[in-house]
């Protein structure tokens, strides 16, 4: 997979938002509402150019929000070339490495296109990339349902910290974290209330 292109930001833009005391840990929120479309938008544009239309591709999402962010894509999409693009679900469950560590997972559905995923041009849909062993374990998953043309990973959030040889194709934002720190994608279809990611991470003084 070809290395993800740092996100540009504005001279003009504002200083990061405030810290925020939650009760006991440090909330720094990082994208707010409209930067998250932003990023959705700007993630779909590169799609389309980097595979020089909508033909053949077919958009998988990785539950949780994987799937959300899928719909979303495959909306721009559409709006931007005319042309509905397939969208399903991939679930990793029993493809993860670390089963036997945490052995009681829910398993979600995988749901394909009807016209699979044979000589398509796949992309992988995930909120935050981390490690990259929940990617691995998606191609793992993937190989069992077909041959795709070519796999691409589009995220959310690439915050770095990388454990396996994995890079995005499109990245909505490069956010440089500590491992101490936890990355939060809420969207309002998961989890109510208005989409942000933010940062938690240390203990409010």
């Amino acid at each position: 997979m070809s290395p993800a292109r740092p996100a540009q930001s504005s001279p003009s833009a504002p200083e990061d938002p405030p810290v925020v005391n939650d009760g006991v840990e440090v909330v720094r929120a990082v994208l707010e509402p409209a930067e998250i479309s932003r990023a959705l938008s700007r993630i779909a544009h590169e799609v389309l150019e980097r595979n020089k239309g909508a033909e053949h591709l077919v958009l998988l999402g990785i539950p949780t929000r994987g799937v959300t962010l899928a719909h979303r894509l495959a909306a721009r999409l559409a709006s931007i070339e005319g042309t509905e693009v397939p969208v399903g679900t991939l679930d990793v469950t029993m493809h993860r490495d670390d089963l036997r560590r945490q052995a009681f997972r829910t398993i979600a559905r995988t749901d394909l296109p009807e016209g699979g995923i044979d000589d398509q041009i796949v992309v992988l849909v995930d909120d935050v990339l981390y490690s990259g062993r929940t990617i691995r374990a998606a191609l793992d998953a993937l190989s069992e349902f077909g041959r795709p043309r070519a796999v691409r990973l589009a995220v959310l959030v690439d915050r770095g910290h990388r454990e396996l040889p994995i890079r995005a194709d499109h990245v909505g934002k490069n956010l440089p974290t500590s491992t101490l720190e936890r990355v939060r994608v809420r969207l309002s279809e998961v989890d109510g209330g208005e989409d942000v990611v933010s940062i938690t991470g240390g203990v409010a003084k």
